[in-house]
Parts: structure tokens; C-alpha cells; sequence
């Protein structure tokens, strides 16, 4: 008897938590269904929030609609692409839609202007289903007396943008503090046919341990100051020029300075480069350096000639997105001794790739592998403990790498429409 009386119980608790999700089916049965992929690229729970005339899914499976959003930098800003994949009934039906903000945009205006251009893209989709008559559109035209908004033929700063930031930290215990200081200017000016960035970033930090009433005191540097000018030739060529100073404790540099051309080919046209992009570059160029400490091949100074080919491929599809990039570098001029071209080089592979294998179920892997054969920088003398363990300098090595890889599933209820905000995530 108490064995049939727990059954009971369990079924009917089953059937009261199966109600409300069978009510919500039910009456949201003639919303559309909506699977949201953009990741840290939307405020995914503002979104389902403001726009709750649809049904969010937690597979695109089970969706009418897979809505991709991927983002690319602009001069001032980032422009988002929103892509509205048909899927189902809908399958014959796609579209894109584009929304921009500024760097000066704060982050309600840059979610409640990408909420404003996602309804607008499902309104399609709505017209068709019996929601087409609750829908209502108003359009609000600019009134008299309001100040015209600022369009690219009258902007007064022809398409520059200025960023200025100073950072510091400030971590102290009774046996240690770190003191950490850093800041950048750049400035930038982007169009269809030119990409011009100038900046400059410095960085200081100090970190003070007491052991054994004596002080360890530990300091690193770094610096750069760096300009690139890009020119657009077509839907798929484009050629730079890029110049860089800098220093670095870490690398034994006091001051080092870099001038190359490069030109670049890209196998897809750019207008598609949110969704897939596949570029060969080449770059030549001349280097110099002027080292803290005398190197290894008894160096205090040194100018090298150097080059560069680098193919990179990127994906962003529905079924997930994918990365790979494979660089090679060598130094072609400036060695003695009977050093060669050939004993100074670089090579380089990393990737990485996010794939849905099917519902609930998806694989990430990524990884990065690098043959070093170029550490022409690093000081005779042999690092202290001290420099090895605060990672304060360079050690020397013929390569490295990390991989990682991990699986995610996940089952239960098709719907993710709830946003509880209660003790956060």
C-alpha cells in the first residue's frame, strides 16, 4: 500500500510540473519560434525580455527561424550583422539586416537599438501566422524643429575617431603589494577605401615581496607605438604599410623599431568577412634593435630583414564557427658568423572550432602549436629564479603549444523564453 501511494504521489507531482509547460505550449502554439545565435555578442536576456511575441528555442532544430548575429569593427564603432535564417515553412525565406553603433553608445542604447532592428526582421515571418493581426506599426518620422542627424557628407571630423584610457591597480598585503600603471592613445580614421590606425600604449608594474625582513622588489615594462595605413583595391585585394617602436623588459629590448609593406588577398569577397573569410598575406620589412643586455650571439644591437606569409581562414555558419590560421616568418638579411637565412625562423598554428553535431549536443576544440627558431633576443646571462618564477623575462625554447577540447549537452524543455534575474546567473 505506502509502495502504491508513493507512485501515486510522484506521478501526480510530474503531471502539476508537465502543466504549465503543456499551457505554455499551448498558447503560444501560434508564435513563431526564434533559436537567438549570438552569444557574448547580444544581451541575449534583454532581447528575450523586450521581443516576447516569439518562442526562444534552445536548439535551431527546433526553430522556424535561426537568427546569427556576428559583429565586425568599424572606424568608430562595430556594426552588427543580424541573419534571419528560414528554416521549416520559413526555409525559402531568409534575410539580413545590418545595425551600427558608436564607441560613445553605452550599452542600453547599443541593446535597445539591435532589439529594434530584430523586430523589424521577424516581422516577416509574423505577417505570416495568425499573430499578423496583433501586430501594429508606427512609424516615427523626425518632427519640425529637430536638429538633422549628422550623415558621413557633413561629418566634421571626416570619419576620425580619437581614444584616450589610463588604467591602474593599486594589491597589498602585509608580506606583498603590486603596483600596476598603464595607458593608450590611438586614433583612427576608416572608410570603403582606406584604414588608418595611429596609437601608442605604455605599461608599468611593480610588485614588492617581503621575505626574510629583506624587500624583493620585481619590475616590467612595455611600450608601443605603432601607425598602419590600408588601401582597398577591389572586393578582394588590399596592400598596407605598418611601422611599430617599442620596449619590453621581458623581451631585453630597450627600444626596438619595425617598417614593412604588406599586400593581402582574400579569397571571398570583404562584404562577406562577418560570415566567412579565407586571406593570404605577405609582408616585407626591415627591423631594428637595441637590446638591455648583451644576447646570446653576443648582440648589443642589430637590424634584420624580415618577411612573412600568413593564410587565414574563419567561419561563421550556422552549424557553428571555425578558425585556423597557419604563419611563417624567417629573417632574410643581417646575420655573421655563417649564420644563414635558414637558421632563424618562425612557424605557427592555431585554430579553433565550435560545431552543433546535433540536438543538445556540441564539440569545441581549440589549440595552438609554434616552432621558435628566432629568439635572437635573449640575454646571455641565464635568468634569475626570481625572473623565471614572476615571469619577468623570456625563456628560451623551441616551441610551444595548448590545446584544449570539451563537449556540451544539453536536454530537457525545448523553450528558453524565461528570464529570472533573481541572485543573478
Amino acid at each position: 500500500m505506502f509502495m502504491f501511494r508513493l507512485s501515486a504521489l510522484i506521478v501526480l507531482v510530474l503531471l502539476i510540473m508537465a502543466a504549465p509547460a503543456r499551457a505554455q505550449e499551448v498558447a503560444n502554439g501560434r508564435s513563431i519560434t526564434v533559436f537567438l545565435d549570438c552569444d557574448h555578442r547580444c544581451d541575449s536576456e534583454y532581447i528575450r525580455q523586450e521581443i516576447d511575441f516569439v518562442n526562444y528555442m534552445r536548439d535551431r532544430n527546433d526553430a522556424q527561424v535561426h537568427l546569427l548575429i556576428t559583429q565586425q569593427q568599424t572606424g568608430s564603432g562595430r556594426i552588427y550583422t543580424l541573419n534571419f535564417i528560414g528554416r521549416q515553412e520559413f526555409a525559402a525565406l531568409s534575410d539580413t539586416l545590418y545595425f551600427s553603433t558608436s564607441d560613445t553608445d553605452t550599452d542600453d542604447e547599443r541593446r535597445a537599438g539591435m532589439a529594434r532592428v530584430i523586430k523589424l526582421g521577424l516581422v516577416r515571418y509574423v505577417a505570416r501566422t495568425p499573430q499578423a493581426g496583433l501586430v501594429v506599426i508606427d512609424y516615427k518620422g523626425q518632427g519640425v524643429g529637430q536638429e538633422q542627424q549628422t550623415t558621413p557628407e557633413n561629418d566634421p571630423w571626416n570619419f576620425w575617431v580619437f581614444r584616450l584610457g589610463v588604467n591602474g591597480s593599486v594589491e597589498a598585503e602585509e608580506s606583498a603589494n603590486e603596483f600596476d600603471l598603464g595607458g593608450n592613445l590611438n586614433t583612427s580614421r576608416v572608410t570603403e577605401d582606406w584604414k588608418i590606425r595611429l596609437g601608442a600604449f605604455g605599461r608599468y608594474r611593480e610588485q614588492n615581496f617581503e621575505i626574510d625582513d629583506s624587500t624583493i622588489t620585481s619590475t616590467n615594462r612595455n611600450g608601443d607605438l605603432y601607425a598602419s595605413v590600408i588601401r582597398s583595391i577591389g572586393e578582394h585585394w588590399g596592400i598596407g604599410a605598418f611601422s611599430r617602436m617599442s620596449t619590453s623588459s621581458f623581451n631585453n629590448t630597450d627600444l626596438s623599431g619595425s617598417v614593412k609593406g604588406a599586400i593581402e588577398y582574400n579569397i571571398f569577397p570583404y562584404s562577406e568577412s562577418t560570415r566567412r573569410e579565407f586571406r593570404i598575406s605577405y609582408s616585407l620589412g626591415l627591423q631594428a634593435f637595441d637590446y638591455e643586455e648583451l644576447t646570446l650571439f653576443d648582440k648589443k644591437s642589430e637590424a634584420l630583414v624580415q618577411h612573412e606569409l600568413e593564410a587565414r581562414l574563419s567561419f561563421q555558419q550556422p552549424w557553428g564557427e571555425a578558425f585556423a590560421s597557419l604563419q611563417g616568418s624567417n629573417y632574410l638579411y643581417g646575420f655573421t658568423d655563417g649564420e644563414t637565412k635558414f637558421d632563424f625562423y618562425s612557424v605557427s598554428l592555431d585554430g579553433f572550432v565550435s560545431m552543433r553535431l546535433f540536438r543538445g549536443l556540441s564539440v569545441f576544440v581549440n589549440g595552438e602549436i609554434e616552432w621558435i627558431k628566432d629568439q635572437l633576443y635573449l640575454p646571455a646571462e641565464d635568468a634569475s629564479e626570481e625572473d623565471i618564477l614572476l615571469r619577468n623575462r623570456r625563456l628560451p625554447t623551441s616551441y610551444q603549444f595548448d590545446v584544449r577540447i570539451g563537449l556540451n549537452y544539453t536536454f530537457g524543455s525545448i523553450y528558453n523564453n524565461i528570464v529570472n534575474a533573481r541572485f543573478g546567473d
